[in-house]
């Protein structure tokens, strides 16, 4: 979230990423991960219009990127299973939004509630527990 979130709002707008950046950066975390035998449980990326950590957090742009970066995420064979929360955590009525009964209040963060409902949509078999 921050690489997308910070940049042009926190950080220079210089340092701005791409979808194609963020899966490169994916991509070099899972392919280490594999050489160590390890697999990776993914999620996408959540939510966040209207974020209160600063002017420029949220762009149209930046929600373009997300939507890009979850979407490969969700049809990528590269992760050992992938947990929908941006599916599971938004407002179906306002998609780039989190639902309003998971938000802390800041539009970034989940609350406990989101939290709770972030942990219980992970099958405990793709943690290797029966």
């Amino acid at each position: 979230m921050n690489d997308l979130g910070l940049p042009g709002a926190i950080a220079p707008a210089a340092e701005s990423v791409t979808a194609a950046d963020l899966i490169a950066g994916y991509r070099t975390l899972v392919s280490s991960a594999h050489r160590r035998g390890v697999r990776i449980v993914a999620t996408t990326i959540t939510p966040f219009e209207n974020a209160k950590a600063g002017p420029g957090y949220y762009t149209p742009e930046k929600e373009t990127v997300r939507q890009e970066v979850n979407a490969w995420i969700r049809g990528s064979r590269d992760f050992g299973a992938v947990v929908d929360l941006d599916r599971l955590l938004r407002d179906p009525d306002r998609p780039t939004r989190l639902l309003p009964a998971y938000d802390s209040g800041d539009h970034l963060h989940p609350n406990d509630a989101g939290y709770a409902a972030a942990v219980n949509a992970i099958p405990l078999s793709v943690l290797g527990i029966r």
